[in-house]
């Protein structure tokens, strides 16, 4: 059942990662392009995680502390692409905006619902949780800045919610590597 939800999972945000990259360059949004390193990170982490599942305890920490550098790692990449364009201007489409951040909300609360149907999850598999909960915040907020982006004529909301999802994605990341290191230590203990 867990690998099945994985490759469930991962198939979905390899396609929402090619949407988002797609539609941000389309609608010169950071926003977009944002949540589009976000998934294929999350691509990323999925492929690593299906991988650790039939490996030991040591292998899945290992893999949830890859995620986690991951996730800190995009959210520095995803920081200078706002800075980038907060330098440089830039001109969003918030339409666009609005609805890819629609259409990945419904795909994101899908796969909530299918990792939060797994019974006893490793690491890896909360780690999945993590990243699917802060995609599904990113959405809402990509959401709101794009109807902001449409109203108000403006590219800052834009890159206010590009800066908020580096901030959830380094939160996300920080969270998976403490839970790792939990994991390490549950098992030192048990060891001895």
């Amino acid at each position: 059942m867990e690998r099945r939800t994985l490759w469930i999972v991962l198939a979905l945000n390899i396609g929402l990662a090619v949407a988002f990259f797609a539609t941000g360059a389309f609608g010169d949004s950071s926003a977009l392009i944002a949540n589009g390193l976000d998934n294929l990170s999350d691509s990323f982490v999925y492929a690593i995680s299906l991988f650790a599942l039939s490996r030991s305890a040591k292998w899945k920490r290992g893999a949830a502390n890859v995620s986690g550098g991951l996730l800190i790692l995009f959210a520095a990449g995803i920081l200078y692409d706002a800075w980038r364009r907060y330098i440089g201007g830039s001109d969003p489409l918030g339409t666009i905006m609005l609805a890819m951040a629609l259409i990945a909300a419904a795909i994101n609360a899908v796969c909530v619902w299918l990792l939060a149907k797994l019974k006893n999850p490793n690491v890896n598999i909360r780690a999945a949780n993590t990243f699917s909960y802060n995609d599904f915040a990113a959405n809402l907020g990509i959401v709101v800045a794009g109807g902001l982006v449409a109203w108000l004529g403006t590219n800052w909301p834009d890159l206010v919610v590009g800066v908020i999802v580096a901030g959830i994605a380094a939160w996300g990341g920080i969270d998976i590597l403490r839970d790792a290191h939990g994991e390490h230590h549950k098992a030192v203990h048990t060891d001895k």
